[in-house]
C-alpha cells in the first residue's frame, strides 16, 4: 500500500507518496514542523470500491442519519450523483490525547462513508492547535506547544482504528502545507475574510459586545481551518454543530480558490450520562474509548431508557431498520434494559473485542442483578476529625461523589450503601477505625478505612 514513513529509528528519510500511476519525493524538511509523521496513508482514486455505485438514496439516507443540519440541502445527493468516491474530511486539533464517545460520533460518520467506498482523511490540526480553536470560548484559549501537539497527535492511530478501516484511512497533518506557507501567503490567504464576517461569528460577537478581548491570532482560525479544505479539495466536511462558522468559511475559500464547494454536514454533541449537558471529562458524564470493558459497560446501563435510543442513532453501526425494529419490540412490551445490553455489547466489543464483552455483561448481572460486590475496588484509608467523620464528607473524600450537595443527593435517592445496607440518614457519622465497603449507584464501590 502506498504511503509516507520514516524508518524505525526516526532517522530523516526520504519519503515516497504513490497516487495513481504518479510519485512525488518529499524531504522529511518539506512537511512542515510536525516531526513525529509515522504515516500518511494514500488511497489510489483509480482504486473504486464497487459499493459506492450503491443506490444514491440507500446512501442518502445512512450518511444523514443522526446529523444536525446538511448544507446545502441538497448538495450531497448532488455530490453522490457523480458517481465517483468523495473526498471526506474532519478535523481533530491534539488537544487531547483521549477520546470519549462523545467524540466518536463524527468518527462514525466517518465509517459510513468509508463503507460506501468513500475517502475519508482524518486531518490532525497540529498547526491550527497552535492558534487554539476559539469556538464556543468566552476567552482566548491558551495556545499549545509543538511538544505538546505531537504528543497528543501520536496517540490518536491507535483509538481511531478502532473505528475506522485502517486500509482505507488517510491521515494528514495541516503543518503539511501551513508549516511551509511564508508570511506573505498568509497575508493573502486573510484577504480572502473580512472583520465583519468574523463579528458574524456568535462567539466572537458575544466577545466583541461584552468588551472581552479577542486577539487578531484567533481570527486566523476559521481562515487555516477552511484552507485546508482548498488544499485536501474536499467534497464533504464533517464537524460538530459549535464548528458550523468554520466549515462554512472552507466553502467560501474553496469557491475563492476556484474549487467546487464542499458539502458541510455538522453532528450533534452528544448528551453525556446524565441526558442533560454534553459529554465532557470535565464534567465527569463520559464513557471513554479506554475505559475498562467492565466501566464501560456499566456506564451504558446506567443511561435513561430515552437516551439509550439516542446513543443507538448516534453510535450504533446497527441500520435503521433493526433499530427501529428494536424499538417497536420495547413498545410491545420488551424490557428496556435488554435492548440496553445490546448497545452495551456493540460498544464494549468494537473497542475491546467480543470476549470482553461477554465478561462485562455476565460481571455486570453479577454485580447489579444478583447484588454481587465486585472483586476489585479502589482501597484507601482516611483522616477522622475527632475520631468521627460524616457520611457526606467521606463519600466526597473517598471520591465517589464530587461534592457533599451530590452526596446528599444520592442518600436522598436510596443511592449509597455501607457493606450492601442502605443508608437513609443523611447526618450519619462514621466512628474512626472501621473498615468498610462504600457503594454510590450501581457502578462507584470503594473499601475505606477511616484511621
Amino acid at each position: 500500500m502506498p504511503l509516507l514513513y520514516r524508518d524505525d529509528y526516526g532517522r530523516s528519510k526520504k519519503s515516497v507518496i504513490s497516487h495513481d500511476v504518479n510519485q512525488y519525493f518529499l524531504e522529511r524538511s518539506q512537511l512542515g514542523f510536525h516531526q513525529s509523521l509515522r504515516m500518511l496513508q494514500f488511497r489510489s482514486r483509480c482504486s473504486r470500491r464497487p459499493d459506492v455505485m450503491t443506490n444514491i438514496k440507500e446512501q442518502l439516507r445512512e450518511l444523514v442519519r443522526g446529523s444536525d443540519e446538511v448544507l446545502p440541502e441538497n448538495g450531497l445527493e448532488a455530490k453522490l450523483k457523480l458517481k465517483r468516491p468523495l473526498v471526506v474530511k474532519a478535523g481533530f486539533d491534539p488537544t487531547a490525547p483521549d477520546l470519549h464517545i462523545g467524540h466518536t460520533v463524527l468518527i462514525n460518520k466517518m465509517r459510513q462513508f468509508q463503507d460506501f467506498g468513500h475517502e475519508v482523511v482524518f486531518l490532525i490540526g497540529d498547526f491550527t492547535g497552535m492558534i487554539g480553536d476559539p469556538s464556543g470560548k468566552n476567552a482566548t484559549r491558551p495556545a499549545l506547544s509543538p511538544e505538546d501537539i505531537q504528543e497528543n497527535a501520536e496517540t490518536y492511530e491507535a483509538q481511531i482504528f478502532k473505528i475506522l478501516d485502517q486500509k482505507l484511512t488517510r491521515i494528514d497533518f495541516n503543518s503539511r502545507w501551513m508549516g511551509n506557507m511564508d508570511a506573505a501567503g498568509l497575508v493573502k490567504l486573510a484577504s480572502h475574510h473580512t472583520v465583519a464576517r468574523m463579528l458574524e461569528r456568535d462567539d466572537f460577537n458575544k466577545r466583541y459586545s461584552a468588551g472581552q478581548p479577542i486577539s487578531i491570532h484567533e481570527f486566523l482560525y476559521p481562515i487555516v481551518q477552511g484552507y485546508d479544505s482548498v488544499e485536501l479539495k474536499a467534497d464533504v466536511e464533517l464537524g460538530g454543530t459549535d464548528q458550523k462558522f468554520n466549515l462554512l468559511v472552507g466553502r467560501q475559500l474553496q469557491q475563492d480558490y476556484g474549487q467546487d464547494p464542499q458539502i458541510v454536514m455538522t453532528m450533534p454533541l452528544l448528551e453525556g450520562l446524565d441526558g442533560v449537558q454534553k459529554m465532557s471529562k470535565s464534567l465527569g458524564n463520559y464513557v471513554g474509548i479506554t475505559d475498562a470493558p467492565g466501566e464501560m459497560f456499566g456506564k451504558l446501563m446506567s443511561v435513561s431508557d430515552d437516551l439509550m435510543w439516542r446513543y443507538f442513532e448516534l453510535l450504533s453501526f446497527r441500520s435503521l431498520e433493526d433499530i427501529a425494529g428494536l424499538k417497536k419490540r420495547v413498545n410491545e412490551g420488551m424490557n428496556p434494559r435488554d435492548a440496553k445490553f445490546e448497545l452495551a455489547h456493540e460498544i464494549v466489543e468494537r473497542f475491546h473485542d467480543v470476549a470482553a464483552a461477554v465478561a462485562a455483561k455476565e460481571e455486570f448481572v453479577a454485580r447489579f442483578q444478583q447484588g454481587a460486590m465486585p472483586e476489585e475496588m479502589p482501597e484507601l484509608s482516611l483522616q477522622s476529625k475527632n475520631g468521627r467523620l460524616g457520611i457526606a464528607h467521606l463519600l466526597k473524600e473517598a471520591g465517589l461523589v464530587s461534592s457533599t450537595s451530590e452526596a446528599f443527593r444520592m442518600i436522598k435517592q436510596g443511592a449509597v450503601r455501607i457493606d450492601g445496607i442502605r443508608v437513609e440518614d443523611r447526618a450519619l457519622e462514621i466512628d474512626a477505625g472501621s473498615t468498610c465497603i462504600y457503594q454510590v449507584g450501581k457502578r462507584k464501590f470503594s473499601r475505606v478505612s477511616l484511621t
